[in-house]
C-alpha cells in the first residue's frame, strides 16, 4: 500500500504541472493595464487637446462588452471604450481601444 501512495504523491504533481494554466490578472492589475493603454494613446491625447487629466474613471460597460472609461480634463469629458480580446490559449486578456468619441 505504501508504494501506491508514494506513486500517487509523485505522479499527481507531474500531471498538474503539465496542464495548461491561464494567466489571469487581478482586477487591480487588469484595470492598470487598461488605464495604461488609455494614457499611451495618441488618439486620446489629441482628443482632449493635450490637456492635463483631472480623472480617469471606469463608467460602465457597453452592450457589446466593451469597458467604458471617461477621461476628465478641465474643458471636457471624453468617453473611450476598451474591447476585451481574450487570449488564444494561455495568456492574459488584452484590449482594443476605441477613442473615436468627441470631447464634450
Amino acid at each position: 500500500m505504501k508504494t501506491t501512495t508514494t506513486a500517487i504523491t509523485i505522479v499527481l504533481p507531474v500531471i498538474f504541472a503539465a496542464l495548461p494554466s491561464n494567466a489571469a490578472l487581478s482586477g487591480f492589475y487588469d484595470s492598470g493595464e487598461q488605464i495604461n493603454l488609455i494614457l499611451s494613446s495618441k488618439e486620446v491625447a489629441d482628443a482632449v487637446r493635450q490637456a492635463p487629466i483631472g480623472a480617469i474613471s471606469n463608467t460602465g460597460t457597453r452592450k457589446d462588452g466593451a469597458h467604458e472609461w471617461t477621461i476628465r480634463v478641465q474643458e471636457c469629458d471624453l468617453k473611450v471604450y476598451l474591447t476585451p480580446i481574450p487570449p488564444k490559449g494561455t495568456g492574459k486578456t488584452t484590449y482594443e481601444l476605441d477613442a473615436t468619441g468627441k470631447c464634450e
